[in-house]
């Protein structure tokens, strides 16, 4: 008897962990495309497990195969990087769903409905879960991850350090900074034939910028910052890896040898990162960086209790400032490079207002406020490379936006890249280099201001743009005002989305000391 009871209760057990996995699998993302379905929103049939984990590797199989080594600076990386993309643009039109395992994805490239949802307030409406889950080891329940409440908090605790007042007091640090990698670069040009060097300038820039956020974070500590930014970066280079592996459930608990990777990058930072916070602790300090504000807001929270979350807070936005605090400037930095060596005219250009503003000075905030054509450059750097591709959100609850109705767990990807190459929105050069749209600003660049989003947009907008900015226009007015530079000869322009939006194999110029 007692057997046969173990017997039922077992496969009650069974019965129950089946239907539980049918239904997440399969019955809820099916019913959530049932939905859109109704409502005239379409896209590729998916299938059982993997969604269309399968025709989006096999289209960029295709695209690979096409694809040759190229030189010619073309800035149209959409269709090479996420070809699903186009086809099923082209098939479906603005709107369209498709599935990365059970994740259903709606793109979205309507400008108005992109609008309607940036702008929305709602707390039930945030930043994906795949985030915390997927992405946990670098951006944990951090201000780029979280929601509601906590998302509140570290917004209030950490916007304050990147207002404009507070980035003003760091120009003299990112000077610093700055002049010790040109000093580096000017001893290699000096060395070299002809005096001219060739460098890898991506590699430099993502070193500056560590340079500069750990000095940022750490303060008296950055040294230390570095080393945690180096692993970072490798947990970027493990988790870049699984990006096709999204929405499929229970992956990132597997011991695969990327996940294995993740984890003991992770333990050893959250050490680092919770001994520094420690020290400060106990340590009576006069440090005013960015980790003692977030130290004091750790247990500034309704609610929170428990030494645990108190150190996630912690170590979660410190990763979270690196990723977000360096991507943003090494990255579009090294783009802004990149074309100012395709399109010399606007390099001599830029050189000039430098050389009138600055008169063989250092920089100042005041001077870079001056520096109009520059800026000119970096916004449209940012139009045609974003940081990244999407901006993306999540549905905690059913939506309506236009008239459309977006079900609960629906993941909303609108297609940054795609909008700031939309010839309807930016005029029939939208794939060219042409700074001159910013002449007047970004009200009068387009035709949908509110479509330039390169730093987001709405109530998540990024709150370190201003640091951002101003690191840009320092690193990039003292490059532009001490070399001439020119592409490398064995540089092919070819661009890969790696979390990042970045080129393939880097970025070497051949530089020249004026």
């Amino acid at each position: 008897m007692l057997l046969l009871l173990v017997s039922s209760l077992g496969f009650v057990c069974l019965s129950s962990l089946v239907l539980y996995f049918y239904y997440l699998l399969c019955l809820k993302p099916e019913r959530q495309r049932e939905k859109l379905r109704k409502q005239g929103i379409n896209g590729p049939t998916p299938s059982f497990l993997y969604g269309n984990i399968v025709d989006i590797k096999r289209l960029r199989s295709e695209m690979v195969m096409k694809k040759t080594g190229r030189r010619q600076m073309e800035h149209t990386y959409m269709a090479d990087i996420l070809p699903h993309i186009q086809k099923w643009g082209e098939n479906y039109g603005t709107l369209f769903a498709y599935s990365m395992g059970n994740m259903v994805i709606l793109h979205v490239t309507d400008p108005d409905l992109a609008r309607e949802i940036c702008q929305c307030k709602d707390t039930e409406f945030g930043r994906p879960l795949y985030l915390r889950k997927n992405r946990g080891a670098l951006l944990g329940n951090s201000i780029i991850s979280s929601a509601g409440d906590l998302w509140s908090h570290q917004r209030k605790t950490i916007a304050p350090e990147f207002l404009m007042g507070t980035v003003k007091g760091m120009v003299d640090m990112m000077v610093e900074c700055s002049i010790k990698m040109l000093n580096a670069w000017e001893s290699k040009v000096n060395n070299g034939a002809a005096g001219i060097a060739d460098i890898r300038v991506d590699e430099e820039l993502k070193n500056l910028s560590a340079d500069i956020i750990s000095r940022t974070i750490f303060g008296s500590n950055y040294v230390t910052g570095k080393e945690v930014f180096l692993k970072i970066r490798a947990i970027m280079d493990v988790l870049a890896k699984q990006t096709n592996l999204l929405g499929i459930p229970g992956v990132r608990y597997l011991p695969t040898k990327t996940n294995r990777e993740a984890w003991r990058l992770n333990k050893e930072i959250t050490s680092t990162l919770l001994e520094l916070a420690n020290h400060r602790k106990v340590k009576e300090t006069e440090e005013s960086d960015l980790l003692q504000v977030l130290i004091n807001g750790s247990s500034g929270i309704n609610g929170w209790i428990g030494l645990h979350k108190r150190t996630r807070f912690i170590v979660d936005n410190c990763k979270a400032m690196y990723f977000a605090g360096h991507e943003t400037s090494s990255t579009a930095a090294t783009f802004a490079l990149l074309l100012l060596a395709y399109y010399p005219e606007w390099q001599t250009r830029v050189r000039a207002e430098i050389n009138d503003i600055c008169g063989g000075k250092l920089p100042d905030m005041d001077m870079l406020r001056k520096m109009k054509t520059l800026t000119m450059v970096i916004q449209e750097t940012l139009r045609l490379y974003p940081t990244t591709p999407f901006l993306n959100r999540e549905a905690f609850q059913d939506m309506k936006f236009k008239d459309y109705v977006i079900p609960k767990g629906i993941n909303i990807w609108i297609s940054i890249g795609e909008l700031h190459q939309n010839c309807e929105i930016w005029g029939p050069d939208a794939c060219e280099f042409n700074p001159e749209r910013f002449a007047s600003g970004i009200a009068s660049a387009c035709k949908m201001p509110h479509m330039y989003m390169p730093f987001g947009n709405g109530l998540r907008t990024c709150l370190g743009q201003n640091f951002a900015m101003v690191e840009m226009k320092i690193v990039l007015s003292l490059i532009v005002s001490k070399f001439r530079f020119t592409v490398s000869p064995n540089y092919e322009h070819n661009i890969v989305w790696r979390l990042v939006l970045e080129p393939v194999n880097g970025v070497s110029l051949q530089m020249e000391r004026i």
